[in-house]
């Protein structure tokens, strides 16, 4: 079995300096001397693969971790300890996305015992799962325990769950009843329904579609921040996972508003996604790049906000590609400089208008190369992936920042502390959102 993620990493402590203009904060400014000490999280399922993909402000830490001799995903929660969240009665559920809520409620997707009556893959499965079951898939919101379905549109089948505000609100996208011409079924893909993006709540039972940039058939949410602001893709409906149905980066300023396109570097062919947004209206994701051949996966690192439009996050030296994954009200974006044909992967750091290897920030005696940096809370704590060059595992990362001089983290915001208590062992490996796509495309090289 080969883990879905990218391959070998060599860790060089790298830096890059950006040539664009965003504007940063005071708090910023005054950040001279930041280090990380990063703990490796364990591997709570027993098998070899897992991921810290969200980390809020009270500390949560969520993401999926492979169960022992399967090769099947359980949503993960660390709470100081890991607790498997479970599915909803299939054999995979994992948290993919960054979720902005501090108060105890969780978004993901979880497969169900049904299988799909059309055979659909679905977005579960083809982006973020290690093998297509076929199983029903359904967006959740889990609270106090409980793991609630969030159901798909009028005749639909599948629904997925991507980010969570502090309101409860949930954005992701849902099948309705259409068979869409544009839709790609031939399997193993096999996709046939159209499906739209959609906000659930705050209330279970509610739930608001969104319309896509016209005259697009298909679109998805993938982040909601407090102020209702959702962003997400809208294109074709093609595999449901990225590509041309993410032909345009789009943004919602309410859930009954029309979108607004955010740009892109590839005039609006495939690829364009927005992973995640602060409460300032801040967007960071990935694009494919100029020139990039149709349908290809060649992405590079967004930031966007209303002054300076959309902005490139250059990769670091020598590779070719990133993306962006997190945000947070600082600015901070996280996210992986890499090179899809060397295999070379790190995460990084980006703020001061410096893009930063965080392999050269932690801790020199870690046995740790930090490949993907997935999510960061405002007290900037980060997580993500790593390999842990003592086991060769895959291992999923928290990163804590600590300043010298007479900084603190008290002008940061609130956090939990908990992790430091945690000791740097245990392994816990990742199978990353989108990263079979980035395999594919290594392979056709």
């Amino acid at each position: 079995m080969q883990p879905r993620m990218l391959t070998c990493v060599t860790a060089i402590a790298a830096v890059c300096t950006l040539s664009i203009s965003i504007p940063i904060s005071a708090a910023q400014e005054a950040r001279q001397t930041q280090r990380y000490y990063v703990f490796n999280l364990g591997d709570p399922g027993g098998g070899n693969l897992a991921a810290a993909a969200s980390i809020n402000n009270i500390g949560w830490i969520a993401g999926d971790a492979l169960q022992a001799e399967s090769e099947n995903l359980h949503a993960e929660l660390w709470v100081g300890t890991p607790f498997d969240l479970g599915t909803l009665g299939g054999p995979n559920s994992v948290v993919a996305w960054p979720n902005k809520n501090n108060r105890g409620q969780i978004a993901g997707i979880a497969e169900t015992a049904d299988m799909n009556p059309l055979n659909e893959a679905w977005s579960c499965a083809q982006a973020n799962f290690l093998s297509i079951t076929n199983h029903v898939c359904f967006g959740f919101r889990w609270e106090a325990g409980v793991m609630t379905a969030l159901p798909p549109l009028s005749g639909g089948i599948d629904s997925y769950a991507a980010g969570i505000n502090n309101k409860g609100q949930v954005a992701g996208w849902a099948e309705n009843g259409v068979h869409d011409p544009t839709c790609n079924n031939t399997p193993p893909v096999n996709q046939v329904l159209q499906f739209e993006a959609v906000v659930w709540g705050p209330n279970l039972g509610e739930m608001a579609q969104l319309s896509p940039l016209a005259p697009d058939p298909d679109s998805a949410a993938t982040a909601i921040n407090d102020k209702g602001l959702i962003v997400g893709i809208s294109g074709l409906c093609a595999n449901a996972a990225g590509s041309t149905s993410a032909e345009h980066a789009v943004l919602w300023e309410n859930k009954h508003a029309p979108p607004i396109d955010l740009g892109n570097f590839d005039g609006g062919l495939a690829w364009n996604t927005p992973t995640a947004l602060n409460n300032r209206g801040q967007v960071v994701g990935f694009g494919n790049q100029q020139g990039s051949p149709a349908n290809s996966f060649n992405p590079i690192g967004f930031f966007w906000d209303r002054a300076h439009t959309i902005q490139p996050i250059p990769p670091i030296g020598d590779d070719k590609q990133s993306w962006a994954w997190g945000i947070n009200e600082h600015g901070q974006v996280v996210g992986q400089s890499f090179n899809l044909i060397t295999g070379a992967a790190r995460a990084f750091l980006y703020e001061n208008g410096l893009l930063t290897d965080l392999n050269a920030l932690i801790q020199p005696n870690s046995s740790l190369q930090l490949l993907l940096a997935n999510d960061i809370n405002d007290a900037g704590e980060i997580v993500g992936f790593a390999l842990d060059t003592n086991t060769n595992a895959t291992v999923a990362f928290l990163a804590v920042p600590v300043y010298s001089g007479n900084q603190s983290f008290a002008h940061l915001g609130e956090t939990n502390f908990y992790s430091k208590a945690a000791t740097e062992s245990g392994r816990r490996p990742f199978a990353g959102t989108f990263s079979r796509f980035a395999i594919d495309a290594a392979h056709s090289k």
